[in-house]
């Protein structure tokens, strides 16, 4: 296969010239192409076959142990203008990013075979969708690609007919930490990775194509790029309204998107439909409304956690056609992690004999791939080229106090600085220290492509004559008690919550005005079959006037941070609950 495109042969070729592959291979995404990477991975050692009779077509892939993570401390924005990429951005020139990473790839891919991987991100004949090109040397980055992607022919042939797409090249290099980065050129609408086989960092269609140089280009075209996942809630009369939220890496999101009713819910005939769980591409329609795409085809989700008590929709789509990346093994070859109830690990992440002392048998980090159409709770909606409309946003966080279970913001604006103001405790989806409290905006602090102060504005550019946009919201599964146990179960339950924002859509529900927010009262959430008093409800919806002045103060000196450019909308908003609060 090669292209009649001459834009993409002339950057194929120079490419070769500068890292000298062995041998170049175009990709079709054919079951064949997918089966031959398999063979020729199980022969060097790059995957391990797991038990053919419980997880049929799985496979184990170990990466180094010194990458397992988003570096975001090595990933740059590379914008002429410093200003540009904003503070939220680590920034290099285009020239000396471009002089560097040309020294890395000089003669990098000898001996090896320069994969040429077309994909579309969103459905293939959907006007939102975006085409882009990634040339990688690693057989397990295409593997994954053509899971998470709608990769090969069908795609090429829109490339062709649109003339345009995002440039990603990519090598695993030597591994080597040191000389490893992640160069995205927003104005060049390319990427650049070197260094790294792990997910995010390598396969180029997901955070760097499909938020930070997306976002890039939705600013540009009137349309917005955001690390949200995307549900469907059926009530019992048949009625679908579509949520897109917010959370930072390992706060439930994928838990949230794949969301299994409570018992009684289920009786009552509720149902939830899982359009994707990671990223979220919305634009106005003719009726005012945002109409959101999964751009994605697969989920790379995390597995630690994940058991039938968490995500029965994960699992049940886990036991075929997934490749898992950094998990410990029982001794009958079935993948294994933390939060399993069953199964005993022999082997850990790195392949060595699992011994408790020597740390956890899978990564924190560790992670499955596998098609969207596994997922039990899969909807057809997801390949509607004209995506699905939104009735409410939602953002969270992990934060074990102040942050209520849920508020509403009262208006657009109020629900911008909501998003821009919200805060999460780390994970270990991104490498550093673990459970320090930062300011995340939209969940988007590692993946905005532009400077954030921008970014709020182009948000806050939505609410205009004749939009008729969703209702935002926050919540907080994560308040813990003077015990330091969690006050609410989560998971299933957080349904109830849902439920009340749904009616609150339709304008069926109570709400509490309050400085920081509308607010449910404890009757206004359904707790039948909860074991949870009314007392722990309310402590769930406290709104302690004196903690949030202090954080909303907090959130004043953050906007601040990014100067002139920070929306004086956003900051007037500040002021005024501020002054509410004192």
């Amino acid at each position: 296969m090669s292209t009649s495109l001459a834009a993409l042969n002339h950057w194929v070729e120079s490419v070769a010239r500068l890292t000298q592959p062995e041998k170049i291979h175009w990709c079709d995404g054919t079951e064949a192409e997918y089966n031959s990477l398999v063979d020729l991975m199980l022969t060097t050692g790059d995957l391990i076959k797991l038990n053919e009779e419980t997880h049929p077509n799985c496979y184990l892939h170990r990466s180094s142990p010194s990458d397992v993570a988003r570096v975001e401390h090595l990933t740059f924005v590379c914008t002429s203008n410093k200003e540009d990429a904003g503070s939220n951005n680590h920034w290099m020139s285009p020239a000396d990013a471009h002089a560097k990473m040309d020294e890395l790839y000089a003669g990098c891919m000898r001996g090896r075979t320069m994969y040429v991987v077309p994909y579309c991100m969103g459905p293939i004949d959907s006007p939102l969708a975006r085409c882009g090109v990634e040339i990688t040397d690693s057989p397990y980055v295409v593997a994954n690609m053509r899971i998470m992607t709608r990769m090969g022919e069908a795609a090429l042939k829109r490339i062709e007919r649109e003339g345009g797409f995002v440039k990603g090249l990519h090598s695993i290099g030597d591994l080597n930490p040191d000389r490893r980065f992640i160069m995205h050129f927003p104005e060049e609408l390319s990427i650049q990775s070197f260094g790294s086989g792990y997910g995010g960092n390598a396969l180029l269609g997901k955070k760097c194509h499909a938020l930070r140089i997306a976002s890039y280009q939705a600013r540009t075209e009137g349309w917005l790029a955001e690390h949200m996942l995307i549900v469907g809630i059926e009530n019992p009369q048949g009625e679908t309204h579509y949520v897109a939220a917010a959370f930072p890496s390992a706060c439930g999101k994928t838990n949230l998107a794949m969301l299994i009713p409570p018992e009684g819910y289920r009786q009552d005939g509720w149902k939830v439909w899982t359009i994707g769980d990671d990223i979220c591409w919305m634009r106005p329609g003719a009726d005012g409304r945002l109409y959101a795409i999964n751009p994605e085809a697969g989920f790379f989700g995390v597995a630690p956690g994940t058991s039938v008590k968490t995500n029965a929709s994960a699992m049940a789509m886990l036991n075929k056609d997934a490749i898992f990346t950094n998990v410990g093994l029982t001794a009958d070859n079935q993948p294994w992690w933390e939060g399993l109830p069953e199964g005993v690990p022999v082997k850990d992440w790195q392949g060595r004999d699992y011994d408790k002392a020597s740390g956890p048998a899978a990564h924190p980090n560790s992670r499955f791939t596998v098609s969207a159409k596994n997922c039990p709770s899969y909807s057809e909606k997801s390949e509607d080229p004209q995506g699905v409309p939104l009735s409410a946003i939602v953002f969270g966080g992990r934060r074990e106090s102040l942050v209520p279970l849920v508020f509403e913001a009262r208006n657009w604006t109020h629900g911008v600085l909501v998003g821009a103001a919200m805060a999460s405790e780390t994970t270990a989806a991104a490498t550093g220290a673990v459970g320090v409290v930062r300011r995340d905006s939209m969940a988007m602090k590692p993946f905005a492509g532009y400077n954030f102060a921008d970014y709020f504005s182009h948000w806050l550019s939505f609410d205009k004559p004749g939009a008729n946009l969703p209702k935002i919201f926050h919540v907080n599964w994560f308040r813990k008690n003077s015990d330091g146990k969690f006050m609410w179960p989560g998971f299933g339950d957080n349904m109830r919550v849902l439920e009340w924002m749904l009616k609150r859509v339709t304008g069926q529900a109570h709400a509490n005005e309050t400085p920081i927010g509308l607010l449910p009262n404890s009757d206004d959430l359904n707790i039948d079959g909860l074991n949870m008093d009314v007392a722990t409800l309310n402590q769930l919806l406290d709104v302690n006037h004196e903690a949030w002045y202090e954080e909303m103060e907090a959130i004043g000196e953050y906007l601040q941070s990014y100067g002139d450019r920070a929306p004086q909308a956003l900051l007037a908003e500040q002021e005024k609950i501020a002054r509410q609060l004192a």
